[in-house]
């Protein structure tokens, strides 16, 4: 019985040990692999001016996809895109951009904004640092 008492704790210590390493190797593959970094992340509201007729609405709509992919090509956008419910809030943008003036000046780019079919609120955000670049939306 006092062996297999031995036994049972040794695999017990061995198993907390192999964790306890395997955490703090995991630990140290994320601190150097994926370091955090500040963002501006837009959230893209129903602006105040929608009353465009149908015509200028889908050319305003054809000019915000167009500012998407120039600001991906730029690498100064990383993400875009719409919400699929019917909430105020229709989309979102993330730029990687040193500041929040930056991303203000950059979000009041896009023709929806100009033209108040969007209202651009910008918080700062903080999340990984390696989130690939997207592919710029198709014209």
């Amino acid at each position: 019985m006092k062996s297999f008492q031995s036994t049972f704790k040794l695999i017990i210590f061995l198993t907390l040990f192999s964790g306890i390493d395997h955490f703090a190797f995991s630990q140290s593959n994320i601190e150097e692999d994926d370091s955090m970094k500040q963002y501006f992340m837009v959230f893209l509201s129903k602006g105040p001016d929608r009353s465009q007729d149908s015509i200028t609405a889908a050319k305003i709509q054809e000019g915000h996809l167009n500012n998407i992919s120039r600001l991906m090509e730029e690498k100064k956008m990383i993400l875009a895109g719409p919400f699929l419910d019917e909430g105020n809030v229709v989309g979102i943008f993330i730029f990687d951009v040193p500041t929040i003036e930056e991303a203000t000046a950059l979000a009041n780019t896009d023709p929806a904004v100009k033209a108040g079919r969007l209202k651009a609120t910008i918080r700062p955000w903080y999340g990984p640092g390696n989130i690939l670049i997207q592919k710029a939306v198709k014209k």
